[in-house]
């Protein structure tokens, strides 16, 4: 983990608001046999963050791979964390089969207003239609849309670079 980074996971105390914040907000694996998007996404971060405090990285994964006894405590975590980070960054690498993104769907029309979300999908994933609705859903509300995930980091940092 890199010093300028504080990667706090699904489950652990959020932090006293304030300092920059992004959560990691997309599909999750549900099986061992499909890797997670999210550690090159904040290998990413560690690389491109060159502000004057650490980042804080909001993770819906919970550390060690262990998912939430109860659906609530995951649901009311992950409603905490986006709501109090400072940019949510949602990458939706669309698969039906393993990663379909449904849960996600929701979670972007619900922020997608709030002037802090990045949407990030690439055209090459399995199922790239299935993201058109969510694409033209940013465009209507002025939020950022990129198709990797470099550009899509980029986009989420700049959202915490600019004036507020």
């Amino acid at each position: 983990m890199s010093e300028n980074l504080d990667l706090v996971w699904a489950h652990e105390e959020l932090p006293a608001t304030g300092a920059p914040s992004v959560f990691l907000a997309g599909p999750t694996p549900r099986s061992e046999d499909v890797p997670s998007w999210r550690p090159e996404a904040v290998d990413l971060l560690a690389a491109q963050w060159d502000g004057p405090q650490p980042l804080t990285v909001l993770t819906p994964e919970t550390r060690g791979g262990f998912r939430a006894v109860h659906y609530d405590d995951q649901f009311a975590w992950e409603t905490a964390a986006r709501a109090a980070a400072t940019a949510v960054l949602f990458w939706i690498p669309r698969d039906l089969r393993t990663l379909p993104g449904f849960t996600t769907n929701v979670e972007f029309g619900h922020d997608v207003t709030t002037g802090r979300t990045v949407l990030g999908c690439p055209p090459d994933c399995p199922d790239p239609r299935r993201n058109r609705y969510l694409i033209h859903l940013a465009h209507h509300y002025g939020a950022p849309v990129r198709e990797t995930l470099p550009d899509t980091v980029g986009a989420a940092l700049a959202l915490l670079r600019a004036p507020s």
